[in-house]
């Protein structure tokens, strides 16, 4: 049955001779500019249309114009989504699982999401594109204020006027949403003119407990935040820690593609995926909505995040700017050995709080082991002959898993050691370029991946921290992995290092969490090539390395400017810790020599 609906025949792009059927989404009813809830309706007709057209090569197309989506009425899954708050279940807006050759084209629509909703889920689907859409939420858990009086008397500030917030019961500053209250106990503060992190200012620290009415109705003042830092005309976006969903999430898919895509806001990432092969990024962007965009902030945390995929991941033509962590990361998870069961069968554990309940990996995967404390890797490799989660009936949820492997454990593996697993099947290659990240909190960009990657003609411009990291550690995040193969090239990097994060040592940082470096034999990292990028910098140091074989720094051109004061505890250039076959040569410094300590 084909009623309702108006088609086209084309050629499809992935397919190459299939048919592809292009459906009208007005002609299910899934009309823009209604100011109705879309939800239930556009489930219904995402549902049908499955249904009917099984097997089919299909574009989804929605007219241009605003779609709201509300909790009521929208379909309702357990999900476990590394990298964030496991709280479940959690409401989508729209559901795509097990759908093979769909097409999205939302042809520039805007999709604006109420309460704590996940806009876009895709699971479990091979060649998915979706483009041409904007992702926002009508009241964002971020409440942005201005600061109108700094004194002894504390902070006055004027909520925005998008902000419902009002002074509950107890006295505290209260910030609502459909669904939602949520007093902010922290916040990041931009230069009004600029948008970019006021120097030297970090997380802030901001006490809304005692807050009181300060004349008309969106202005208070908490006696309490008495922070001299902050001058009158200051933005702060003031927040949580809480991050439920990301905009977009991706599980265990192949030939994902996403193109012109713009998360203007979510209270987690604004894309993460797990366990995907092969991800295209195409002109998306985790951004403001140009310059005259009243808001200061787009995301709570990462701007995208890839946590055990495989294949190639590409960013490019993308813009990262005004969110709460980095524009992206790419990492896979150590599961730590808690019981060794036999000679070729163990329990390996998920540790993080936020990293859980998702597939680790499958029979046949390669898997190296690694000393937790030194991040060294024993000499060998297993392969799985099986793994199956020993603390819950089905992986959704799992913390444990009783992993058999085809071969004998190394004797070094022993009870009461500190060893973590590390799934080499599941690394991806990645492809950066051609992107902006800029005006952010925390990092621009981190890779902990094994596999080439390469980092090209970007802009970082004002990261705020560190520029670019390559990291690793199995005792806090359990993030794997080293990196074997990377090129940092033809970028231009602008005064990052206005502030102080976690791993911010230089602009760039190699930094792997490495708790007994002293009794560490092996390197880490290696394979890293820096070579012709631009360096403006206000500040000194420019590399940290540590526990790396294989570094290079080549014609590269520094320029010193006078933006901010050098207030950097790392006084070097380059600071080397524990690094050998390094090589610093045919560099522009301006005049001015660089400095270099190697411990």
């Amino acid at each position: 049955m084909r009623k309702a609906l108006t088609s086209l025949l084309a050629f499809a792009a992935l397919t190459g001779s299939a048919e592809t059927l292009t459906i009208n989404m007005a002609d299910y009813g899934v009309k823009p500019d209604r100011k109705e809830n879309i939800s239930a309706k556009l489930t219904k007709a995402l549902d049908r249309i499955k249904a009917e057209h099984k097997g089919d090569t299909l574009t989804l197309r929605f007219l241009a114009g605003r779609y709201e989506f509300h909790e009521k009425g929208a379909p309702c899954r357990e999900l476990y989504i590394s990298n964030h708050d496991q709280d479940n279940p959690k409401r989508i807006g729209i559901d795509i699982d097990g759908w093979d050759n769909l097409t999205i084209d939302a042809e520039g629509a805007d999709f604006i999401f109420h309460g704590r909703m996940l806009p876009v889920v895709v699971t479990g689907s091979r060649n998915f594109t979706i483009k041409n859409l904007h992702i926002d939420f009508d009241t964002p858990h971020i409440t942005q204020v201005e600061v109108v009086a700094n004194g002894e008397e504390g902070i006055t500030f004027r909520t925005a006027p998008w902000v419902k917030a009002d002074i509950d019961k107890k006295g505290k500053f209260a910030a609502r949403g459909e669904g939602w209250t949520l007093t902010p106990s922290s916040g990041i503060a931009f230069e009004k003119d600029t948008r970019r992190v006021v120097y030297r200012t970090s997380d802030l620290w901001i006490p809304l407990d005692s807050v009181v009415k300060a004349g008309d109705k969106n202005l208070y003042r908490a006696p309490r935040w008495k922070d001299g830092r902050l001058k009158e005309g200051t933005i702060v976006a003031m927040r949580g820690w809480g991050r439920p969903t990301p905009g977009i999430f991706l599980s265990e898919d192949s030939a994902t593609m996403i193109e012109n895509v713009k998360v203007h806001y979510a209270e987690g990432m604004g894309l993460l995926a797990q366990l995907c092969d092969d991800i295209t990024l195409k002109g998306f962007g985790v951004c403001l909505r140009g310059e005259d965009d009243p808001r200061y902030f787009t995301t709570q945390a990462d701007a995208t995040h890839f946590s055990g995929c495989r294949g190639l991941i590409s960013s490019t033509g993308g813009l990262y700017e005004g969110m709460m962590d980095d524009a992206i990361n790419v990492h896979g998870t150590y599961l730590k050995v808690t019981d060794i069961k036999d000679r070729r069968t163990l329990t390996g554990r998920y540790m993080h709080g936020q990293s859980y309940g998702f597939k680790w990996g499958d029979a046949g995967d390669s898997i190296q082991i690694i000393l937790s404390e030194t991040m060294e890797a024993l000499p060998c490799r297993l392969t799985i002959a099986s793994i199956v989660p020993s603390d819950k009936p089905t992986t959704e949820g799992a913390k444990e898993f009783t992993i058999t492997f085809n071969e004998n454990l190394p004797e070094e593996v022993k009870p009461g050691g500190n060893f973590g697993l590390e799934n080499l099947t599941w690394c991806p290659e990645v492809y950066f370029a051609d992107n902006t990240v800029r005006n952010n909190r925390a990092r621009g960009s981190l890779f902990s991946t094994p596999r080439k990657t390469v980092v090209e003609r970007n802009l970082f411009d004002h990261t705020s921290g560190t520029a670019i990291l390559l990291c690793g550690d199995c005792m806090g995040w359990f993030e794997t992995g080293a990196c074997r193969d990377v090129t940092i090239r033809n970028n231009r990097f602008v005064n990052a290092l206005t502030n102080m994060f976690q791993f911010t040592e230089a602009v760039i940082s190699i930094y792997p969490e490495i708790h007994n470096l002293e009794g560490q034999q092996e390197y880490f990292h290696s394979g890293i090539r820096i070579e012709e990028n631009e360096f403006d910098t206000f500040d000194a140091p420019l590399l940290y390395a540590k526990s790396v074989d294989g570094l290079s720094f080549t014609g590269n051109k520094v320029s010193h400017n006078s933006a901010y004061k050098p207030f950097h505890k790392n006084r070097f250039t380059f600071r080397l810790q524990r690094t050998r076959n390094v090589i610093i040569e045919n560099n522009d410094f301006s005049g001015k020599d660089p400095s270099v300590s190697v411990e």
